[in-house]
């Protein structure tokens, strides 16, 4: 165990920040290095997320903000790392190059008057050229640090040897300093987090695109700059040669990406359902345009992936192209020509823009970023990583998180970056914190008896609102509502200097409840009621009107009536707050023990994880031992032994003093609430008396299901009717049991002449509407497993989208190599096996030659999904966490929270969230492991204030709130004969205020005076 608590993150992208936030609640001290002006990563340049249709930008504010105001969190941006030095026993010693801002943090005020009078612009690296910006700038309008940045290299102070100094002249502030020189800190750390992310492809030197040639080719990050609210057009789609709306989109996948030429002969992971995002993202905002995307695979192997690709293609009308494209060329007419080929014809088509989907390299420092720190690159230039422990690099104490160490989306990133934060936590083990929280506020305004005055402001967004809703009438017209004392409009309201701005609005104008009309309150309420308690106002004195989701979003084609619908929100909005009261938060004490629900290797990996940060974990199995679906592996892609694996978890988990391993468990209850959950088990064991169950009582602070999936068993192609048609689960099996002289099964021959695959079989359809993952790989990887003991064996693989997504790219062009024929069918016509003359036949239609073919089998394979456990929905119940309509488990938010629950305190890992590979469910259950260590730190954390309470004088204890309570929160007081309320369960989801017959029930925040107050507003 490493003594020195302070853990270094370097990069302050969106995996830089979860794990700095991660490792702050558990109680470290972190110093999250950015070499940019500010935190956030590529992800501000995005425009929406998918398929939650979140604008990036939005999602991501609250989460910087809050690692700014951290006070575990030293933010050092516009930094580098120098240099690295190992301290024997005591961590690390690193130190960072500060450089220079030229403008005061402390005193400027981000009034902007110092870039509106600069007279230097140049390309704007943020917007990627498609833009200018001054010589004195902010990195982007939310950025965070709010703060201005002199950029020498343009500067005229210091090209032209001290002239201009205008920025100086002007700033009332007197915050330019041009004698601010580097600095140089120095710090001790006993754990290091890399996470500085990825760089885009640059297509320069792909010529047949004509990228840098013809203006309207762009990049697909390009792309997402057009279409950001932010972005140089406000979100309006248009083409750079002549600011016209183009109407035909071509979308080219796979540029700089699955390209041995490029040195670039992985799969990017993210260009897919970017392109589709892009595709779709055009549709919204201009309805007359028309995307084609042209593509080799389409690889939707996350989670509702497919379901978001299918909604592309029907509800959008994305038309989607399989084809190679070779060249684009400027046409006659002016416009672009994209040449490919259509049913093995040349084939051109016009077309007004062309994106190209680039892929992801690693950062062009990273050689550098890996030699000062001692550690292994890969063959691709990636941090290099172990299958079976993902997160770790090649020197202890120094892990990665985020597409650092291979290319990822937005969900795994956040996974790796809390699976990152758990393993630093695993060495340094932090102390449990006596407070549950270490933020400092002003004391509280006691607004009690005071007049509302309310402060209202509306955000204008780019297109996001005001592309619809006229943001500045709205504003007008929330000045002239009753108790509005001060209302404004902000471009980005939840930018950091805009709240800086309500803080100022709130103390110059006495406002005592603010109202802001903006997003989604599902995002941003608790960064707004934060900025409240900033500013000495209690935090339930907030209110907030959704007038993007629920306004401009769903009216963009009605902009007078949605801008009228925009004032009657903020009109109710503005009435409710004025009735809105003071409420409380109360402490609820934390049990520092974890329940871990399954004992796969998802369940294990999670509770050996919590165990070797010092918590105690109870781990609860089904079946009558551990190991799970694992106990089925025997081989992966990249050689590892699984069963080793299997072996070596099991004995740490056994041999661990702070995990109790139960098998043969049925749960029989759960009650309780985080922090203080109660499970009931039930143990089989047929020696205990009488009943032959050992009943016990095991109470726990946080929960992680683990509960896996298991293989689908199909009902076509001739399976559990012939014996030479298996699964390949089966057959893996087989080929790690037999002898080489028997891997045939069902058969004495020596040997298989000839096997045929057939993937997606009963998955991707109505029924499974779902990608499951691994089924591609699993399929590589079994026939080059037969090839390697058989090389003369013919293989055949019949395929929809080969999905051998980032690094397996390569085990699918080796099968390839080896001789293995891979054939597409189309969903339309799908395979045919049937028997003849005793003989196994496979017919299938190839569109490539445009005829059928017949394919004489000793083997059929089937590649069959994962499905979840059917226990799934009945935990879901006991837990009161939500399962999706495939009985998956529905994490909080896809992209910012996939391992949490809604439910506070339990967290999910494994096979039963979503089909993963063995590297994707340990970073998974490492990272629900992390998640949890930020409850368990703490001896106490605070409720959610919004509760209901019971009027005693006019409860009849009748019963019916019991009745429809899902948190279990309401109990009769047998003595009184009234409700009562666990204020510590009940969740504000208000069932037993709407249920009450007597009026008895009040909800905190939507009191039946609030809602009438409402309602009237109408």
């Amino acid at each position: 165990m490493v003594k020195n608590k302070s853990v270094l993150v370097i990069g302050g992208g969106i995996a830089g920040i979860q794990a700095s936030l991660d490792l702050a609640e558990m109680g470290g001290d972190v110093h999250l290095l950015e070499e940019t002006p500010s935190i956030g990563g590529r992800m501000p340049q995005l425009d929406k997320t998918f398929p939650t249709n979140d604008c990036s930008i939005c999602i991501l504010a609250p989460k910087m903000s809050e690692c700014a105001r951290h006070p575990n969190i030293t933010l050092h941006t516009y930094s580098e790392l120098l240099n690295m030095q190992t301290l024997n026993g005591r961590g690390f010693q690193v130190s960072i190059l500060k450089k220079p801002t030229y403008v005061d943090p402390e005193r400027c005020v981000a009034c902007g008057l110092c870039e509106e009078k600069c007279p230097i612009k140049v390309a704007d690296e943020f917007d990627l050229g498609l833009r200018k910006r001054k010589a004195i700038y902010r990195y982007f309008l939310q950025s965070i640090p709010s703060r201005y940045v002199i950029d020498e290299r343009s500067c005229r102070f210091f090209t032209r040897g001290g002239k201009c100094r205008a920025c100086e002249r002007l700033c009332k502030s007197q915050a330019i300093n041009f004698e601010d020189k580097p600095e140089e800190i120095t710090l001790e750390v006993g754990s290091i987090v890399v996470s500085s992310g990825i760089d885009p492809f640059n297509p320069r030197g792909l010529a047949q695109y004509g990228y840098g040639r013809y203006k309207d080719v762009l990049t697909s990050l390009e792309f997402e700059r057009l279409l950001s609210a932010s972005g140089p057009t406000q979100g309006h789609i248009v083409r750079p040669s002549d600011d016209k709306t183009p109407k035909r989109l071509a979308f080219i996948q796979c540029v700089g990406s699955r390209d041995i030429q490029q040195k670039n002969d992985y799969c990017s992971a993210v260009c897919c359902m970017q392109a589709v995002k892009e595709a779709v993202m055009a549709r919204e905002h201009e309805s007359q345009i028309e995307p084609t995307i042209f593509f080799m695979d389409m690889r939707c192997f996350g989670k509702d992936f497919d379901k978001y690709y299918e909604r592309a293609k029907s509800q959008w009308g994305v038309n989607f192209v399989r084809s190679r494209v070779s060249k684009v060329k400027m046409g006659n007419s002016g416009n672009l020509e994209v040449y490919y080929l259509k049913n093995g014809l040349p084939v051109k088509t016009p077309f007004d823009l062309v994106i190209l989907s680039i892929g992801l390299r690693p950062r062009g420092d990273i050689a550098d970023l890996a030699d000062k720190l001692g550690i292994d690159l890969n063959e691709f230039g990636f941090i290099d990583t172990h299958p079976f422990r993902p997160v770790d690099t090649s020197r202890q104490g120094i892990y990665v998180g985020g597409a650092v160490s291979s290319p990822k989306d937005i969900p795994e990133s956040v996974m790796e970056a809390s699976s990152a934060a758990a393993r630093s936590a695993e060495d340094l083990k932090f102390p449990r914190q006596t407070e549950f929280t270490r933020k400092t506020y002003p004391e509280e305004l006691n607004i009690v008896g005071d007049r509302p005055r309310i402060g209202a402001f509306i955000c204008h967004c780019g297109i996001n609102i005001a592309g619809v809703v006229d943001v500045e009438s709205v504003t007008e017209y929330a000045q002239g509502l009753p108790y509005v004392a001060w209302a404004q409009r902000g471009l980005f309201v939840c930018s950091q200097d805009f709240l800086e701005t309500i803080k100022q609005r709130i103390k110059e104008h006495n406002l005592n409840r603010v109202v802001v009309a903006s997003c989604s309150p599902r995002t941003h309420e608790p960064l707004f009621r934060d900025t409240l308690r900033q500013a000495g106002l209690n935090e339930y004195l907030f209110e907030m009107a959704n007038i993007r989701d629920q306004c401009a979003w769903v009216h963009m084609e009605e902009k007078d009536a949605a801008t009228e619908k925009a004032k009657d929100l903020v009109q109710i909005a503005v009435s409710k707050a004025a009735r809105l009261t003071p409420l409380k938060r109360l402490p609820i004490s934390i049990n520092p023990k974890a329940l871990v629900i399954g004992g796969g290797l998802a369940g294990m990996t999670a509770a050996v994880s919590l165990a070797n940060q010092g918590y105690r974990v109870y781990l609860v199995e089904r079946q009558e031992e551990l190991g799970g679906n694992l106990r089925h592996i025997h081989f992966i892609l990249e050689g590892e032994d699984p069963q080793g694996l299997l072996s070596s978890t099991m004995e740490e988990v056994e041999a661990h003093p702070n995990i109790e391993a139960y098998k043969s468990v049925d749960i029989k209850d759960i009650n309780g609430y985080v922090g203080n959950f109660k499970t009931t088990i039930e143990i089989r064991n047929p020696g205990y008396p009488r009943s032959g169950c050992e009943i016990r009582n095991l109470e726990h602070g946080v929960i992680i299901v683990a509960t896996g999936a298991k293989e689908h068993t199909p009902e076509s192609y001739l399976y559990g009717k012939d014996r030479r048609v298996v699964t390949q689960l089966e057959l893996e099996e087989h080929l790690a049991n037999s002898k080489p002289e028997t891997r045939r099964p069902a058969s004495g021959c020596p040997e298989l002449e000839t096997v045929v695959m057939i993937q997606c079989v009963e998955s991707r359809t109505d029924q499974r509407p779902y990608c499951s993952r691994i089924c591609c790989q699993q399929a590589v990887s079994n026939a080059l497993k037969i090839k390697e003991v058989s090389p003369k064996t013919n293989i055949y693989i019949l395929y929809r989208d080969v999905r051998t997504y980032g690094f397996k790219e390569a085990y699918y062009r080796k099968a390839r190599e080896e001789g293995v024929i891979f054939i597409r069918y189309d969903e339309e016509r799908k395979p045919e096996v049937r028997l003849a003359d005793r003989k196994l036949e496979v017919k299938v239609f190839d569109p490539v030659v445009e005829r059928d073919l017949i394919v004489n089998a000793d083997l059929v394979v089937l590649s069959v999904g994962i499905v979840p456990d059917e226990g799934n929905k009945a935990l879901a119940k006991m837990l009161k966490i939500p399962v999706n309509k495939e009985g998956f488990f529905l994490e909080a938010h896809m992209k910012l929270r996939p391992v949490d629950f809604v439910t506070d305190g339990i967290f999910m890992a494994g096979l039963g969230h979503n089909p993963k590979t063995i590297s994707e469910s340990i970073v998974q259950a490492k990272a629900a492991a992390g998640r949890a260590a930020t409850v368990l730190s703490k001896e106490f954390i605070q409720s959610e204030g919004q509760i209901s309470k019971i009027d005693e004088s006019r409860c009849s204890g009748c019963g019916s709130c019991l009745s429809v309570c899902a948190y279990q929160a309401i109990s009769l007081n047998e003595e009184k004969y009234v409700a009562q309320i666990n204020e510590a369960l009940c969740k504000g989801c208000g069932a037993c205020a709407a249920t009450c017959r007597g009026d008895a029930i009040d909800l905190g925040g939507f009191s039946n005076e609030q809602i009438y107050e409402a309602v009237c507003a109408l």
